[in-house]
């Protein structure tokens, strides 16, 4: 099985994330049961034109803004040099429009699309232009194959008009080897709660911070540790510090992979109040850990979430109604330890190798489709 994939970023990118690893968790493990995979991707300054990450190999051009721009002559220039059996397109930015330059079976995978929230990120004009590529999906992709992170994003996927029986949910994995409870790390003693991702705007870390001062101005005692970097930083540091919280805030920029395992565990709870996402693997790794999550009742992370089981759902944007829920487990550590527990049995049945099963399954029959 041959394929030629397309992701905005590949994973050794500065600025990769949750999308990143998702694509490389399961083609790498399609590489190692022996299909050949090529990945289009944009480059950073100093990035080497190739690279074989996980037996995948990497081509890049241009740079993250611009390859908007040039990813689709990229691949038009692989394609006529190389020979594939299927069309992979992860659209996690802008789509790429790629059924219009090939005939070859596409596969597309969704992490979730932007709608609105995305003039909630970006400019009015870059929001317009991503707000309008996205209109065109069921038409220009009538043809593809829907690999959907989450029912959320299936279900945003058939009110834009794809149809039902193209879309197949496939939930990632976790590795819950790594992300585990230790008895030898305890919680922290103070109330101590955590956001880990990427700092933009429609992540909604806003609302995280006016719940801590609202728990603040109750006389409660409450920390709240931010990891990960991004450019909603610094609008964000200067709200901490109108709301005299800058010795209770913590922005611990970018952290490594065992500090954010000991940092999850030390939570009393992952906060990720975001608008919209595919799927919110932190709650997943939160929950791995014994963690309870708290999340917005927004697309994606209410599939991610099991209310009142592995975490808690809240208005987004509400910031009293996440202060109550955080309030709420600052006087029951019982509850929490008892979220944490179901929230380790949820993610024990997620796993990287059913995502790549399930993935490899749908693509064989995605090609046995057409070629009948």
């Amino acid at each position: 099985m041959r394929l030629l994939a397309v992701n905005w970023l590949d994973r050794e990118n500065p600025d990769a994330g949750g999308a990143e690893i998702h694509f490389f968790e399961i083609f790498g493990r399609l590489v190692a049961a022996g299909a050949k995979v090529t990945v289009v991707a944009s480059g950073w300054p100093g990035a080497a034109p190739k690279a074989e990450i996980d037996g995948i190999d990497v081509r890049r051009f241009a740079g993250r803004y611009s390859f908007a721009l040039h990813g689709r002559s990229a691949v038009r220039e692989l394609l006529r040099g190389g020979s594939y059996d299927l069309v992979v397109e992860d659209i996690n930015k802008l789509p790429l429009y790629l059924p219009t330059l090939t005939r070859l079976p596409v596969y597309v995978i969704v992490p979730h699309l932007f709608g609105a929230t995305a003039f909630q990120q970006a400019s009015l004009p870059v929001a317009g232009l991503v707000w309008l590529s996205e209109r065109a999906l069921p038409l220009v992709y009538r043809r593809a194959a829907f690999h959907a992170i989450s029912e959320s994003t299936r279900d945003d996927l058939v009110r834009r008009g794809v149809r039902p029986d193209a879309v197949r949910v496939i939930h990632p994995g976790i590795d819950s080897r790594w992300y585990h409870p230790d008895p030898a790390v305890r919680r922290s003693a103070d109330p101590t709660f955590l956001y880990v991702g990427r700092l933009k705007r429609y992540k909604g870390i806003e609302t995280a911070i006016r719940a801590v001062a609202a728990i603040r101005a109750q006389g409660r005692n409450v920390r709240l540790q931010i990891a990960g970097g991004g450019d909603d930083r610094p609008r964000l540091e200067a709200l901490v510090w109108t709301l005299g919280l800058s010795d209770v805030v913590q922005f611990l920029g970018f952290v490594s992979e065992t500090e954010k395992r000991d940092l999850l565990r030390r939570a009393w709870a992952h906060l990720f109040p975001s608008a919209k996402e595919g799927w919110g693997i932190a709650n997943i790794e939160a929950s791995a850990c014994g963690t309870p999550a708290i999340a917005a009742d927004a697309p994606g992370l209410s599939d991610s979430v099991v209310h009142g089981e592995t975490g808690y759902l809240v208005p987004h944007g509400d910031a009293a109604a996440l202060a109550a829920v955080l309030v709420r487990l600052m006087d029951d550590p019982a509850e929490i330890e008892r979220l944490g527990r179901a929230g380790r049995r949820f993610a024990e049945g997620l796993s990287w190798e059913r995502a790549a099963t399930e993935t490899e399954r749908h693509i064989q029959e995605t090609l046995t489709r057409s070629a009948t």
